[in-house]
């Protein structure tokens, strides 16, 4: 009897432990809850991070002609690129540039040098996420050049076997030459590190006019580069360019979304919600 009287006495114990085990857990977590939560308050909750849209000239060189007249000894030359940001995704871009071209074929040799200019614009494609500024764009040029061609040698055309072809030395110059065109351009341009950015394009030309020599074809234009049959080329460059701001606009600001992130898109429009997601909102405010 005494027996179980103890063994009952003993089985409440160990309920009375395991309860209030169970309340003490209970409060440790709402008190930890309580310790957390003043964190998130509701100015931060409400006050989303902007980042303005810079808005400056950004100057370059293209990298592939300045480092070709250090391994090529028939090319000399350079170019200046440049854009200016006019709103959220236009740019206003111009190249300006000068080129000597030498080369000798297998029946003549010529040399053509001048200066260039191209006038344009660019669309960024690209979406960027905070205070990125990278482009994927296309765009369009306009461009003229200013040159002279020089008929260095050349060997006469003869089908008789019997007579070898001679070479003629000439250097025969050619001034005033011009030429005009047009360009549909395509390409990328990352910021590397703080204001320093790195692009590259791909540029398809159509010439619309050019004056040639007397007896001689133009075969190589400053700034449109080859000629080829048809009057399409094409062409490419690789820049790096530094950016100079000059103001940030908060016109097109970007909006990094807080806890009403399913009001709001990145840039800070708000989102047209469904009504049944309206009618769950509802009920649980009302909770």
């Amino acid at each position: 009897m005494k027996f179980k009287i103890a063994k009952k006495h003993t089985s409440r114990f160990i309920i009375n432990c395991g309860i209030l085990l169970l309340a003490f857990s209970s409060f440790a977590q709402e008190k930890t809850t309580k310790e957390v939560t003043p964190v998130l308050t509701d100015s931060t909750a409400q006050s989303p991070h902007y980042y303005p849209q810079r808005y400056g000239i950004r100057v370059g060189v293209d990298l592939f002609r300045i480092t070709r007249s250090f391994y090529d000894k028939t090319y000399q030359g350079f170019e200046v690129v440049g854009d200016y940001r006019l709103t959220k995704n236009w740019y206003a871009a111009a190249e300006i540039g000068h080129d000597k071209m030498t080369r000798n074929e297998n029946s003549y040799g010529f040399t053509t040098t001048g200066s260039y200019i191209r006038l344009g614009g660019n669309y960024n494609l690209h979406e960027n996420w905070l205070d990125r500024e990278d482009l994927i764009y296309v765009g369009f040029r306009y461009g003229y050049s200013n040159f002279s061609q020089t008929l260095n040698w050349y060997q006469p055309y003869t089908t008789d076997p019997y007579f070898p072809k001679e070479r003629i030395d000439v250097n025969k110059k050619q001034n005033g030459l011009s030429a005009h065109w047009v360009e549909f351009v395509t390409g990328i341009k990352t910021r590397v590190f703080s204001n320093v950015f790195m692009g590259f394009t791909m540029r398809l030309t159509g010439l619309i006019s050019q004056t040639q020599p007397d007896d001689f074809e133009n075969l190589y234009i400053p700034g449109y580069n080859k000629k080829h049959s048809g009057n399409i080329g094409v062409g490419f460059n690789y820049t790096i360019s530094y950016l100079f701001p000059l103001y940030k606009s908060k016109k097109d600001k970007v909006v990094v979304p807080t806890q009403e992130s399913e009001k709001f898109d990145l840039e800070g429009n708000a989102i047209e919600q469904k009504e049944d997601l309206k009618m769950i909102q509802t009920n649980k405010k009302s909770k």
